[in-house]
């Protein structure tokens, strides 16, 4: 996107690349490899923890900056502050049903399949200092400390510390100061955040030719810390998880087709290298940039994916919500307690609360269950640590239903605004180059697709 005129210019074409050479064969080939050598191999595998740490800290540092440039640069280009702030809360109303759903249909299949029954623990066998190793910090106390902290104390403070919520809160004031003072006023700040956008853009493509190492260090780690043979021994809790999160994407293909006609199995496909990549990192942050850039492609609005996606990521975890109801009747029943109507209500209306704001926080789960334990008084806070040894395999259950969720919520929210282009849409599933006045447009395919953007997208 620029602020003055863009030369038109016929999309170049792109030769076929060699299946080899694909980003999703490469992500593949990379998961499989680390999971053979985190089972074969397991101190191999717990050694190589700093590549998949490495990788994600590559993305994190582009994160907070790309948010802002394609928030204020989103804004700029919609005009309209009224619309923006419709935007918000329509995401946020949006974003309230679907965790509210996702932790009763949690209850739901938790008082079905009874996954903690007959385990019989006795709270005197338990360790607290499993659990504080796990969660080293401290969740917001109530609802009210909780939207304090969206407000930065500090603008550098928020970059420095990837604070996504703050940078969110920044760059919405910024973009909107931007369109009350007038976009035609404000052109040279628009064309160098433009230009920076793209600059971020090429960093992103570089950062993510190296994927496939960042992959491979994750799930070797994982598999070799905590092995293939924690599966059977939550087997009934993770096969509850993992089943209820394949009846949830199924409900999410019907939200997407039945309000914005999404072909939601297309779109997965689309982006299958994103969603690969963040099952071998357990990371849905560390494919934020490049989904997106997808959503834009896809016809959602820059300023809608801006404002939608990374408020998602703290406000709309269905997965981790499902995970959380679920595993708060785990212990329930594991203790030996059984949960009436009231209770369960109860407990509902708590999770809501502490399971905000979780991403990016250390043990959130085992703060939000914690939390939720010491409210109720149903078993020992200490009794969370139960669920250590299963955490890390949910991992793959939450990140992709927190990820789908999110961009589904996208999909929804821009079509509820009319910033929606359905016909974009198809022709980026087709896999037609985007427009040329895309910065992002050499990330959409595999990162190093393009150098550049096509030739004659020259500024006058």
């Amino acid at each position: 996107m620029k602020f003055d005129t863009i030369a038109a210019a016929e999309p170049a074409a792109v030769r076929k690349r060699p299946f080899y050479a694909s980003l999703f064969f490469q992500l593949t080939l990379a998961v499989i490899a680390g999971v053979l050598i985190g089972h074969f191999w397991p101190a191999v595998g717990s050694a190589l923890r700093p590549f998949g740490d490495g990788f994600i800290q590559l993305i994190k540092m582009i994160i907070a900056p790309l948010i802002f440039l394609v928030i204020v640069t989103g804004i700029a280009a919609v005009g309209d502050v009224k619309a923006v702030g419709r935007v918000g809360v329509k995401a946020l109303i949006y974003f309230t049903a679907a965790t509210l759903f996702a932790l009763a249909f949690g209850l739901v299949v938790g008082n079905f399949v009874q996954p903690g029954s007959g385990l019989n623990i006795d709270p005197n066998s338990l360790s607290q200092d499993a659990l504080n190793a796990k969660t080293s910090t401290a969740p917001p106390k109530d609802v009210g400390q909780f939207l304090l902290g969206v407000i930065p104390t500090s603008v550098v403070g928020a970059f420095a510390n990837n604070s996504l919520l703050q940078v969110l809160c920044f760059s919405v004031f910024f973009g909107s100061a931007i369109v009350v003072i007038g976009r035609e006023r404000c052109v040279p700040v628009l064309n160098l955040l433009d230009t920076v956008l793209e600059v971020f853009f090429k960093i992103m493509a570089w950062v993510m030719r190296v994927a496939p190492i960042g992959a491979f260090g994750a799930m070797a780690f994982i598999i070799g810390q905590y092995g293939l043979g924690s599966l059977g021994t939550y087997a009934v809790l993770i096969a509850a998880c993992y089943g209820a999160a394949i009846v949830f994407i199924a409900l999410l293909f019907l939200v997407a087709w039945s309000i914005a006609r999404v072909p939601l199995w297309q779109f997965i496909k689309y982006t299958r290298e994103e969603f690969l990549l963040a099952l071998g990192t357990a990371s849905t942050e560390s494919v934020m940039p490049r989904i997106m850039t997808k959503l834009n492609n896809a016809g959602c609005s820059r300023s809608t994916t801006g404002l939608v996606v990374p408020t998602g990521y703290s406000f709309n975890l269905d997965g981790a919500a499902i995970y959380l109801s679920i595993s708060l009747l785990f212990l329930a029943q594991a203790f030996g307690h059984h949960l009436d109507l009231g209770q369960q209500l109860a407990a509902l209306g708590i999770l809501m609360l502490t399971s905000k704001g979780m991403a990016g926080v250390p043990g959130s789960a085992f703060l939000a269950l914690s939390a939720t334990s010491a409210a109720l008084g149903i078993f020992p806070v200490a009794g969370v640590a139960l669920l250590l040894g299963a955490d890390r395999i949910m991992d793959s259950m939450r990140v992709v239903v927190n990820l789908l969720g999110n961009c589904v919520a996208t999909f929804v929210v821009a079509k509820w605004e009319g910033q929606f282009d359905r016909e974009a849409m198809l022709r980026a599933f087709r896999g037609e180059q985007p427009a040329v006045d895309d910065p992002s447009a050499d990330v959409v395919d595999d990162a190093d697709k393009a150098d550049a953007l096509p030739a004659g997208a020259a500024v006058r």
